[in-house]
């Protein structure tokens, strides 16, 4: 039997996993970062983008999307947690595609009255939500 950890995903409405996966791939600050079973601890930030969970015994991995957030990692336990986060197959193609248009509009009018750093942010989640997106489709 392999090797596995305990994983939790948590966002300020649910908790969205709790389970055991042989292997996880999150989308940290400076890039992403594999974590397998006996990882050194960790702590660090999020940027928006998928988290892959490799299950035991479950040929496809399971994808959860996260606005960012924190993830803590301990040798046998992960726990991620993020504002808001979706499972891969809720997420809708035509808000996030929206969600982009909105934010570029945004950082185009110089006059309005959303900020710059906000329209930033709310476009790489965008961004990274259709990218979540994609490789749900490659996988089919």
């Amino acid at each position: 039997m392999a090797m596995t950890l305990h994983v939790d995903i948590v966002s300020a409405e649910t908790s969205l996993f709790s389970g055991t996966a042989e292997f996880i791939a999150v989308p940290g600050e400076m890039g992403e970062l594999g974590i397998y079973p006996r990882h050194t601890p960790l702590l660090t930030k999020l940027k928006p983008g998928s988290v892959r969970i490799k299950r035991p015994d479950v040929a496809e991995e399971e994808l959860i999307f996260v606005s960012g957030g924190v993830l803590e990692v301990q040798p046998h336990v992960v726990t991620i947690l993020s504002d808001s986060a979706i499972r891969g197959h809720d997420l809708d193609e035509a808000a996030a595609l929206e969600a982009k248009r909105a934010a570029e509009e945004a950082m185009k009018d110089k006059s309005a009255a959303m900020d710059l750093a906000k329209a930033q942010a709310e476009l790489a989640e965008a961004v990274a939500q259709i990218a979540a997106i994609q490789k749900l489709r490659k996988k089919s």
